[in-house]
């Protein structure tokens, strides 16, 4: 017997997913808000009981992060997520204007395609199950290679316990092969009816040319302003913590400071104290090369990996506790390494002589990855963080705490989330957190409140007998009589 091709496998797999998360989903449409809430309810519960154990899952099957830092970004994902959206009204009539006599009424989409990156595979999953369910849409996730198992478990978890709590079987699906292939024509299927993509940039231009509405968002490459009126003590234990949190596998985490000299020992010092190792040119030309063999790429290899892994891997001693490697920069630039997302424990640190200084650097940083993303200010100049907040072509500007967590809704007041829009300036249709008012169609119905008198339509005799007497060669007498009698025939419905 022949064996089956693999991808032709996976494309098989792809549409039965499909086709059983529409059946499901035309009904799951007809449940109520409470329904929908208490299934919500009961997949967030599960999720956050599992988040340690998909965490463990996740380090060992991708070999990224930290296992206890994965398990708080489960419980975000679970528990803040739900705190988030749990009041939100998405069934039926969900806002009524009485001025203006407009009643908004909440439609699901249909059924999401759900991109799951390797970085963030169970967090993402859980995030993207929940917000799904809210709002009525069935999911297909397609999880990445190096993540499938751990991917499927978290959809798994959601999956028993919203079924347990009365949704539909087979609302919740996981593509289990792999396949880049099977992924391209999930993203074409014509019964998806949005892509939620979060990956690298190559995945989100894929979902953005497949002809269907898609939320993708962009690459990150935050870079982080410690001002001269910082706090700076507490700005680099902030910017220490966050960097090494999960091993810096967030697209949000931090990846170049920017200093104001007048400060720039002071900060260097706190960083040593903090657990951070400088290094010297030697060392930073070896890291260099780690981080990016071929120019323009960052290698994949060392995304996730503690600081002390990495300076191993290239034969640089550093102590034990160390939490991140920070390598002073004066250039940037795609072929520049320490100027790029490295998505791992590794700092690049610019020196600057005052704050406009400071934003542009900033700006030439973005502008080679990162555009609309985030980016972090540590000041105690609240007029500073505004004007940098107005000019720099970021979504989320975070003052006084971890990028990281806090550009996710962890550490503040914006939308806990996983999928993080760039707006136009990284390309994204939006710069919004994405959440669960983000799936939803709001149809709106609108009764009359004023009263139009419609105009009658003027008539021009004048126009008419113009357009008799230039008509060559002359008209016939009958011709001549009819036009006459629709004039007068126009005439008499005017004013009547």
């Amino acid at each position: 017997m022949a064996t089956l091709d693999k991808d032709l496998l996976a494309i098989q797999e792809m549409r039965d997913a499909v086709k059983h998360a529409n059946t499901a989903q035309a009904a799951y449409m007809q449940f109520s808000q409470q329904q929908v809430d208490n299934i919500v309810k009961a997949v967030a519960d599960a999720a956050f009981k599992e988040a340690d154990r998909l965490a463990k899952m996740a380090v060992q099957e991708t070999g990224m992060g930290i296992p206890n830092h994965k398990k708080m970004k489960n419980e975000v994902a679970s528990r803040d997520v739900y705190e988030d959206i749990k009041e939100l009204k998405t069934v039926g009539i969900v806002g009524y204007d009485r001025i203006k006599k407009v009643a908004e009424i909440a439609s699901p989409f249909g059924v999401i395609a759900g991109i799951v990156p390797t970085t963030n595979p169970t967090s993402t999953a859980i995030f993207k199950t929940l917000i799904s369910l809210k709002t009525r849409n069935g999911l297909v996730l397609s999880p990445h290679p190096y993540a499938v198992k751990c991917t499927k478990e978290a959809l798994d978890v959601c999956r028993v316990a919203a079924e347990k709590a009365g949704a539909p079987e087979g609302l919740l699906q996981c593509l289990t092969m792999s396949s880049m292939e099977a992924t391209q024509q999930l993203m074409k299927h014509p019964d998806i009816h949005l892509i939620l993509a979060t990956g690298g940039g190559a995945l989100v231009k894929a979902a953005y040319s497949s002809g269907k509405p898609a939320y993708g968002v962009g690459p990150g490459n935050v870079p982080a302003y410690i001002e001269k009126s910082a706090n700076i003590q507490k700005s680099v234990r902030q910017l220490v913590q966050s960097k090494s949190f999960d091993n810096g596998t967030i697209c949000a985490t931090e990846q170049a400071l920017i200093v104001d000299r007048v400060i720039a020992e002071q900060v260097q010092s706190e960083l040593k104290k903090n657990g951070a190792y400088l290094l010297n040119a030697e060392e930073k030309a070896k890291m260099e090369k780690l981080i990016s063999p071929v120019p323009g790429k960052v290698n994949p290899q060392i995304v996730g990996k503690s600081a002390t892994c990495l300076a191993d891997s290239v034969g640089i001693t550093v102590p034990e506790d160390t939490k991140v490697l920070v390598g002073l920069e004066t250039m940037i630039g795609k072929n520049i390494p320490f100027s790029l997302e490295k998505l791992s424990p590794i700092f690049a640190l610019y020196i600057v002589e005052n704050s406009t200084e400071a934003k542009q650097v900033m700006i030439d940083l973005l502008n080679i990855g990162g555009r609309g993303h985030s980016c972090s200010i540590h000041t105690e100049n609240a007029a500073l963080a505004e004007q940098f907040s107005v000019e720099l072509p970021v979504s989320r500007i975070v003052v006084n705490t971890l990028s990281s967590i806090g550009a996710v809704g962890g550490t503040t007041g914006l939308a806990p989330s996983f999928t993080l829009g760039c707006g136009t300036f990284g390309g994204n249709i939006t710069s919004d957190n994405i959440t669960a008012r983000h799936l939803l169609n709001i149809k709106r119905m609108a009764y009359g409140i004023k009263d139009v008198e419609v105009p009658k339509p003027e008539f021009e005799v004048q126009s008419v007998v113009e357009s008799v007497v230039s008509q060559e060669p002359a008209l016939d007498t009958t011709m001549v009589q009819q036009i006459v009698d629709q004039v007068l025939k126009q005439i008499t419905l005017q004013n009547k």
